[in-house]
């Protein structure tokens, strides 16, 4: 049963930097591809960033330029720099892991997800 485990949340003033990192245990995929969701109250899951097993990135359009999505090179641990934070960025962030992804950022493809680390930013 594949794991994932997120970290790095918490609360920051607008223009802050927060960095979540995501384990990925158990899994022996060969080809997998990762990405950050997140989910604010009363709204639908989104993608924020994604990368696929070539190393590939893409980001939403609200993630272009402030937001970073890295891993570590064993593909186990995930990682989402997150710069110039804005109140709009709050919500809960997810990391998910997919075999079979044809679009990186849509939320049905992925298998495999943690519980979430919450982001709030105040302005």
């Amino acid at each position: 049963q594949v794991q994932l485990t997120e970290s790095g949340g918490g609360s920051v003033q607008a223009g802050g930097s927060l960095r979540l990192s995501c384990v990925v245990s158990r899994h022996t995929f060969s080809h997998v591809s990762m990405g950050w969701f997140r989910q604010a109250p009363g709204k639908e899951r989104e993608g924020v960033a994604a990368i696929d097993s070539y190393g590939s990135t893409t980001y939403s359009n609200s993630a272009k330029g402030r937001f970073t999505i890295s891993q570590d090179d064993a593909k186990t641990t995930l990682y989402l720099q997150m710069n110039a934070l804005k109140p709009e960025d709050t919500g809960m962030y997810y990391c998910a892991v997919g075999r079979y992804i044809a679009t990186l950022l849509e939320v049905n493809e992925y298998e495999y997800w943690g519980q979430g680390t919450q982001v709030t930013v105040s302005s």
